[in-house]
């Protein structure tokens, strides 16, 4: 494949992505969003980021998948800590301390 081709096709789906994301943030500009909305609204990072995370998780690419013990202690102290203190910041420096904790303790990292 030549290098206009690649340009072009990145290009390409920029601009539908844009367009995607236009189609329902740049038309409602300056208008109100209902309140059942804005309430929905509060929740998509609390529903998106664990999705993410998950997979990470139970089938880590680091250990060809299968489920450690590092990992899961990571996971489940971010999530007391973030349950507890309601701090995303301390939350993730709690558990990456945890996640490189458990490496350098099980000899893994």
């Amino acid at each position: 494949m030549s290098d206009f081709y690649i340009w072009s096709i990145i290009a390409i789906l920029a601009v539908g992505t844009y367009l995607i994301r236009f189609s329902f943030l740049g038309l409602i500009a300056g208008r109100d969003l209902p309140d059942w909305v804005l309430r929905h609204l509060r929740y998509t990072a609390v529903a998106v980021l664990p999705g993410l995370v998950a997979p990470l998780v139970l089938w880590p690419d680091a250990t060809d998948g299968q489920p450690d013990p590092a990992r899961l202690s990571a996971a489940l102290v971010t999530f007391g800590v973030g349950i507890l203190t309601r701090n995303v910041v301390a939350a993730i420096l709690c558990g990456g301390a945890t996640l490189y904790g458990m490496l350098w303790a099980l000899g893994a990292g």
